[in-house]
Parts: C-alpha cells; sequence; structure tokens
C-alpha cells in the first residue's frame, strides 16, 4: 500500500471479496479521472486549445502574449493543419476585445462574387436575391476580431477594397453610398508564400504590409521536437473522455511510428488519427495498427551509445511530461529520479522548466 497499491486482499481468497476490489478499484480510478478533467475545464488556458512543448511552439506563445494587447494586425503564416485558427483565437482571448466577437471568414471557400457581400455587406435591392439590407463580417465583428483565413485566395480587386478599409476604417455595403466606421481589429493566415504571389503580381504589396504588422509563423509538425508525443497523449485523454472509452495509453510500437511519421497534414492529421483509434481500437492500448501507421523503419539508425542514450532520454523525459500533463513533480516519479536531476535533465535537452503544462 505505501508503494502505490490502492488495496490489498489476504489468502484463501474470496472470489466475492475480491470482485469487491476490483469494481472499487474502477470506481475510484473513474471518479479521479473526472476530477482532473473538471479541475482542467475549471482552469482552462490563456491560450485555449493550444498545447506547446518545444522551443518553436513556445516561442509562437510567447509571441501571441506580446502582440495580444495592442491593436496591431497580424499575419499567421503556417502549413495546413498547423493551427492557425487556435493562434488567432488565442490573439482575441488575451485582447481587450476578447468580450466582443471573434468572426471567422474563410477566403477560399467562398465565391469570388459572394465574398465581397459577405466581407462589407449589401444593402435591399443591390443585387438578385438582396430582399433585405444584411450586414457583413466586417461590421458583426465590430469591437472585436475579424480573422481572415486563406488571405491568399482573395482576389486583386477585393484586395483593393480590403485596403482601403485598413487604411481609412469605414466601409460600404454593396449597393450602398453611405460611409459606415468600424473598429475592428484585422488577424489573417494562410499556407501560401505571399513574397511568391507579390512577385506574381497575385497579391498586393501594399495589402502584405498592412496585414502583417507582426507576422507569426507556425512551425509543422514534424519540426516540433517531441511536439507529436506530447499532442497524441492530450488527444487520447480527450478524445477517451468524449467517447466514454478511456485508453491507457501507447504502446511503445505505436509510440515510435507517432515519433518517425512526417505528418504532412500536421496537428489536424495527428488528431484525426488519435479520434479514430479511440473509436475502432480494441484494446485498453492504442498500437500502430490501430493509427493506420507502419511500424518504424530501422534504417539509418545510430549504433552511437552516446547518441542513442542522449535520443532516448530525451524522448522519455518529454513523453513522462506528456503523461503527467507537464507537472515535474510527477514526471520525476514516473520516470524515478529526483526533481533536481529533472531539471538538470531538461536544462541539458532545451526543455521548458515548470510545474505547469504548456
Amino acid at each position: 500500500m505505501g508503494l502505490g497499491a490502492c488495496d490489498f486482499c489476504q489468502k484463501p481468497l474470496d472470489k466475492d471479496i475480491l470482485r469487491l476490489i476490483v469494481d472499487r478499484a474502477f470506481h475510484i480510478h473513474a471518479l479521479e479521472e473526472q476530477n482532473r478533467l473538471l479541475r482542467e475545464n475549471q482552469l482552462g488556458s490563456p491560450l485555449q486549445g493550444v498545447i506547446a512543448s518545444d522551443e518553436g511552439m513556445l516561442r509562437v506563445c510567447r509571441n501571441v502574449e506580446k502582440v495580444a494587447p495592442t491593436d496591431a494586425s497580424v499575419l499567421i503564416l503556417g502549413e495546413s493543419g498547423t493551427g492557425k485558427e487556435l493562434i488567432a483565437r488565442g490573439v482575441h482571448d488575451l485582447s481587450r476585445r476578447s468580450r466582443n466577437r471573434f468572426v471567422a471568414i474563410n477566403c477560399a471557400a467562398i465565391p469570388e462574387n459572394l465574398l465581397e457581400s459577405e466581407l462589407f455587406g449589401h444593402e435591399k435591392g443591390a443585387f438578385t436575391g438582396a430582399v433585405k439590407t444584411t450586414q457583413g463580417k466586417i461590421e458583426l465583428a465590430g469591437g472585436g476580431t475579424l480573422f481572415l483565413d486563406e488571405i491568399g485566395d482573395m482576389s486583386l480587386p477585393l484586395q483593393a477594397k480590403l485596403l482601403r478599409f485598413l487604411q481609412e476604417r469605414v466601409i460600404e455595403r454593396v449597393g450602398g453610398r453611405d460611409e459606415i466606421a468600424v473598429d475592428v481589429r484585422i488577424v489573417c493566415a494562410t499556407n501560401q508564400d505571399l513574397m511568391a504571389l507579390i512577385a506574381a503580381q497575385k497579391f498586393r504589396e501594399d495589402l502584405f504590409y498592412r496585414i502583417s504588422e507582426v507576422p507569426i509563423q507556425l512551425p509543422p509538425l514534424r519540426d516540433r521536437a517531441g511536439g507529436a508525443n506530447v499532442l497524441a497523449h492530450a488527444f487520447l485523454r480527450r478524445f477517451g473522455a468524449q467517447q466514454g472509452i478511456p485508453k491507457r495509453g501507447f504502446t511503445p510500437d505505436a509510440m515510435a511510428a507517432i515519433q518517425a511519421y512526417d505528418w504532412p497534414g500536421n496537428v489536424r492529421e495527428l488528431e484525426n488519427r488519435i479520434k479514430t483509434a479511440v473509436i475502432m481500437s480494441d484494446g485498453p492500448w492504442v498500437t500502430a495498427q490501430d493509427l493506420g501507421l507502419a511500424a518504424a523503419s530501422k534504417d539509418g539508425l545510430s549504433f552511437n551509445l552516446k547518441e542513442v542514450r542522449a535520443r532516448a532520454e530525451r524522448e522519455t523525459i518529454s513523453q513522462a511530461l506528456a503523461v503527467a500533463d507537464g507537472n515535474v513533480s510527477k514526471t520525476a516519479e514516473l520516470l524515478g529520479i529526483s526533481r533536481p536531476t529533472l531539471y538538470d535533465l531538461m536544462e541539458r535537452y532545451g526543455m521548458r522548466r515548470g510545474d505547469e503544462p504548456a
């Protein structure tokens, strides 16, 4: 019991007592898990939904905390699935505009002839089907934040109108003549190379400088050291609770496969694979097969003991931090080492120090 056992039974074994002890252990575990989830929901996070463990993402979080209280326009750059909208919401949530609306619009998902009306609104009778005056997304976001996703897909004529709004802070609805002043913060995102689009004359250079007062570059998942493992554990807990199918963790082959895979779809792909695995896996442990990933290849492995030991230590510490939700005391206990030793190792491998999960 002193070493952590939750209960015991004496010999000779009584099946009814054993069944009672096991049932009680499962019940206590379920209550503890429920309490942990309730605490997490109550505490929340200033960057809701953002899970950062590597230096690149921690730098992104620090930049968001710096720029959020200002009114500077933010341009978020990164591959598809890296979490650009989460960062945009973080900018809004940490700003003085957080009590007002966060309005998002995907510029690539709306036909060009409708996007102007969606952004600026329209007056009654402005075009066929305009049976009433309608506010656009810019007006709806007044006092808050407007998030323009995939800004690189916006047409040049509409770019000119957006630039005028950013300069004058007034809009005219489609079919209208009145100028309407709107106080709104603009946050944009794209997975395209805007400088290349500027060179090809497909994106306005003056608009680029207007929307990118503070650029934030999101690293792809493959470049986040240990990030896939940390996110995988977080998603496993989340979807296990949501689906009512709690899992104990990942098998070694699953962890190796997660680490070895390139994740071309980034965080979105990882999230989808974990959710599918939680639903479809048969046992309490998620395997590489459940994730639809091939076993990690052994080609190109280093057999230098110093390199192997360092790599194994860093990966193990990263995984233990993920399992312990970033709590250093719990992580040290899982690893069987003291807190000072863990701090030394984290400093050696450039990992974050602190008891709170990032």
